[in-house]
């Protein structure tokens, strides 16, 4: 916490200033990404394919409550640090508390809607009737984590602002451990089934949110949580507020919100051509996609708070400076995962399914295809998390889009016509090149 202290957004070396957000930022994603595997790996093993093609189909409605959390979270992120830049440490802290507050409520609406209707989202998302009771028992044992994890996340960014890397760090890796523990005895001696491993997940998400509060009842420095005044609740600041939030973090919403489409998109898919067990093998590669999404968002939540606060303050070398080091970073870090997924594929496989599996042998043979997209996802991910950070929230959000909506879904249509079953593995790879291609031939303009 000390050397925490000295850190200067605008001062300390830029070097410095990223390393010191960066690995607490990985490690903290790191365990969240570990959770995703391991997670999967207990409900493979534990209750069966079946059940893990369940929890693909299910993944969607979580990533919406998370993605709710990351598009407010990086708003607050942005906006506050602009803020803080310029002195204005009141409506930073006013900024904070209209975003948590958003993010609670919108997680109320969506545990509401997984408790009243998980037989709707189970065939919405591309589930079956085999799947189905799978799908509800999870959904149902969820409801607590959709209203918590948003709110955490959120709540991770703000503390990450507030000059805390570290401790933003264990607001992720407490209840990621946590996690993982309740998952193997829920799942393994209680035998609670595919309802255990949801379980598990509510109430580590819930331990993440009272790290939360614990952090703004006794350690927080700039930022702090306070009813906004009537004034401002009728002036209709506190809208605008919510507004700009929205606005600067939507890219973070659309980037998850399209990683559900990608699932749903794939389930239709591997359901239509190879079955239960096409959908089985294609959620071992959505459980390693975590893997990768962290370290790309990682250098892009590290370098957010330092570019939007330089930017915020006219300091345009140390903006560039951040971008190159992110770009670098972002560019052998990508190598790395790509190249580990493309080579040990079937070592992956293996974790999830026995090798006894149809959908093993679909597994083993289509994630090196799904590997090769995965540098230019991480590009992808630092490029569009620094226009956020430099309040091109537009531009952030159409290539965000088209990344993860438009492209992918031309693509989906295309690919399995022309290369078959590798199409279906080919097709994410796909949308992430055009993407990073259309980012590259337009990145100069204005």
């Amino acid at each position: 916490m000390k050397d925490e202290v000295k850190l200067d957004l605008g001062k300390t070396k830029v070097g410095r200033l990223f390393v010191e957000y960066y690995f607490p930022t990985l490690l903290s994603l790191s365990f969240s990404a570990l959770l995703n595997v391991i997670d999967g790996i207990f409900v493979g093993r534990g209750v069966g394919s079946d059940a893990l093609a369940a929890v693909n189909v299910a993944a969607p409605v979580f990533m919406i409550a998370t993605g709710i959390g990351l598009m407010l979270g990086s708003g607050i992120s942005v906006l506050g640090a602009i803020h803080l830049s310029r002195g204005n440490q009141s409506a930073a802290g006013r900024c904070t508390t209209v975003g948590l507050a958003a993010t609670l409520l919108s997680g109320l609406v969506v545990a509401l809607l997984v408790l009243l209707c998980p037989t709707s989202l189970c065939f919405l998302f591309g589930g079956s009737e085999a799947l189905l009771p799978y799908v509800e028992d999870y959904l149902t044992n969820l409801w607590l984590g959709m209203l918590s994890y948003g709110l955490m996340v959120a709540g991770m960014f703000v503390v990450r602002l507030d000059g805390s890397p570290r401790f933003a760090m264990m607001t992720n890796v407490i209840p990621a451990v946590l996690n993982i523990v309740l998952d193997y005895v829920f799942v393994f001696p209680l035998d609670m089934g595919i309802g255990g491993a949801a379980l598990a997940t509510s109430i580590s998400g819930f331990v993440g949110v009272v790290i939360v509060c614990v952090y703004f009842a006794f350690f927080s420095r700039s930022l702090h949580v306070s009813v906004p005044s009537v004034r401002a609740a009728r002036g209709g600041v506190v809208g605008g507020e919510i507004l700009k939030m929205c606005k600067v973090g939507a890219p973070a919403l659309i980037g998850e919100t399209a990683i559900s489409f990608m699932l749903v998109v794939g389930n239709y898919m591997f359901m239509g051509m190879l079955g239960e067990d096409g959908v089985a093998a294609f959620s071992v590669a959505c459980y390693l996609m975590p893997l990768v999404f962290m370290f790309g968002n990682s250098v892009a939540q590290s370098a957010m708070p330092i570019v939007s606060y330089n930017h915020g303050c006219g300091q345009d070398a140390r903006v560039r400076r951040t971008f190159r080091l992110s770009l670098v970073v972002g560019c052998v870090t990508g190598c790395l995962v790509s190249a580990a997924v493309f080579f040990f594929g079937d070592s992956l496989a293996v974790c999830f399914l026995d090798s006894s599996t149809a959908a093993y042998v679909l597994a083993a043979s289509g994630l090196p295809l799904f590997a090769l997209g995965f540098l230019f996802f991480t590009l992808n991910v630092v490029l569009i998390g620094y226009l956020q950070s430099i309040e091109c929230g537009r531009r952030a959000s159409v290539f965000m889009f088209l990344r993860g909506y438009l492209l992918l879904l031309l693509l989906s249509f295309v690919m399995p016509c022309l290369l078959g079953e590798a199409g279906l593995w080919l097709t994410v790879p796909a949308s992430e090149l055009a993407t990073f291609a259309l980012i590259a031939v337009t990145w100069w303009r204005p």
